[in-house]
């Protein structure tokens, strides 16, 4: 009876306090919640991710059947998707042609190969009438340019084999015709050996194919549109250099590398072994840090949602590897974010 009493007690305290109508305690205010990271940001990358700027830029990239154009666009169109950077690549006369575009203001980012970008920033070779550019930086080695030696005639299967053939040697004073005069000369030939023509990679392709040449030089990675075209219609044949010239070109030439094209590019019977330079992606110096640090945002952290095959060969390392010109101030931060020093202007 006792705890009847207790319990009944205890209720009635309850409902008493119940009815004094005292307010709840306040609840506390949630403290304003962090900007969430990029989606794209990599994780541990704390603060890393595109800048703010918004800048249209040109992109001068190759002809229209040379790898250069064909990536240069996946490049601009993913640039452009998922930063403010505003990228549109278009065609040009190839590295040369490039280059004299950022130093007349014609263009903002361009492709060159990494011999013809030396040639320029040193006044050498291509550059030694006009003159020394160097308002000019690196943005990032992209892949290796293979020197491809093409040609529909099976029986021709060393550099030596071109005496006296009709050759294209690409356009008079572009960097594949420096490329195949430096071939030809570690096989002891020379321009006066051979029956030159200078073509570009599309009429170089139409050439082979009307039977007006029998061979010729194509300087792009592999597999080039202009090689693959014409491997449709037809068996193609690359030649291959031997390890005794290669080293020979080596050591007088340090900007080349061995390099091997493996059969599946073109459907050859066999891997061909040549050299290769680098193609590498340059700016103007006057391009914002904030524009030149999204070019490479948006590329290197979208690897795997670049719609085309060189996008497999695309590495950190290699992007830092350019010695001969310096890095844009916007890749050496880009680089920095990433834990890897380049040199910078």
């Amino acid at each position: 009876m006792k705890k009847i009493l207790a319990l009944l007690l205890a209720l009635c305290m309850v409902f008493a306090l119940a009815a004094c109508g005292s307010s709840p305690a306040p609840a506390a205010t949630p403290a304003p919640a962090a900007d969430p990271a990029p989606a794209d940001a990599p994780a541990g990358d704390a603060g890393f991710g595109p800048k703010d700027g918004g800048s249209k830029l040109t992109f001068t990239t190759g002809g229209e059947a040379g790898t250069y154009f064909a990536f240069g666009g996946v490049l601009s169109q993913k640039v452009s998707e998922v930063t403010s950077t505003k990228v549109t690549a278009i065609t040009s006369g190839g590295s040369k042609a490039n280059i004299e575009a950022l130093e007349m203001g014609d263009a903002q980012l361009g492709f060159s190969q990494s011999d013809v970008m030396s040639y320029g920033y040193t006044g050498a070779r291509l550059f030694e009438e006009s003159g020394a550019v160097t308002n000019f930086s690196t943005v990032a080695a992209l892949y290796m340019e293979q020197v491809q030696i093409v040609t529909l005639n099976p029986d021709i299967k060393s550099v030596a084999d071109l005496a006296g053939k009709s050759v294209s040697i690409g356009a008079a004073g572009s960097g594949v015709y420096f490329n195949a005069i430096d071939i030809l000369g570690a096989y002891g030939l020379s321009e006066d050996d051979i029956k030159p023509t200078y073509q570009s990679f599309a009429d170089s392709a139409e050439s082979l194919q009307d039977g007006n040449i029998d061979a010729a030089f194509i300087v792009a990675g592999a597999p080039t549109t202009a090689v693959t075209s014409l491997a449709t219609t037809n068996d193609v044949y690359l030649v291959s250099l031997d390890d005794e010239h290669i080293n020979a070109l080596i050591a007088s030439s340090p900007y080349y590398s061995k390099n091997i094209i493996p059969a599946a590019a073109y459907g050859t019977d066999e891997d061909v072994t040549t050299v290769a330079v680098g193609a590498v992606v340059i700016a103007a110096d006057d391009v914002s840090d904030a524009d030149v640090y999204n070019f490479l945002y948006g590329v290197f952290e979208n690897l795997d949602n670049l719609a085309h095959d060189k996008a497999k060969e695309l590495s950190l390392d290699f992007a830092a590897s350019v010695t001969d010109v310096p890095y844009h101030p916007g890749a050496v931060q880009y680089f920095a974010d990433k834990g890897i020093t380049v040199p910078g202007k």
